[in-house]
């Protein structure tokens, strides 16, 4: 197998990531930019980089500013450098693209904005005190 590059594996999780938040599949992406979803695959698991005109396209087709494909990169770097074998952003990215994550998501998006942002305030007070809330469950 040839030596994928930290871009590029951070360009296809990025890409993965927004598909599936948008409940693309990847014949859906694929057709939208006239790819065959194994090129999407290919992408997505970093194994071939994406060109200046291919993230043109995927960031027209996804909604998305290119520079969205990037974020995350220097916490990739910095952990391989410091010689962690996954970038510390993998584990947080799989716990997105869960389908209960997922569909929260699509249900959170069509709430009002001014609910939205009470929910997110309670969401993050429950985190913040989940011991608290272990103990009366």
């Amino acid at each position: 197998m040839p030596h994928r590059h930290t871009v590029d594996i951070n360009v296809g999780k990025q890409l993965r990531l927004r598909r599936t938040i948008l409940g693309l599949s990847q014949e859906a992406l694929a057709s939208m930019i006239g790819l065959t979803f194994q090129q999407v695959q290919k992408y997505e698991r970093g194994v071939n980089r994406v060109g200046a005109s291919r993230l043109y396209d995927f960031s027209k087709a996804l909604t998305v500013p290119i520079s969205y494909f990037f974020e995350g990169l220097e916490d990739a770097a910095t952990n391989l450098a410091n010689g962690v074998a996954e970038p510390m952003s993998d584990f947080e990215h799989e716990s997105i693209t869960t389908r209960e994550t997922l569909e929260m998501n699509r249900a959170y998006y069509k709430v009002e904005p001014s609910i939205r942002k009470k929910i997110f305030e309670l969401i993050k007070a429950l985190a913040e005190n989940k011991t608290l809330i272990k103990n009366h469950l």
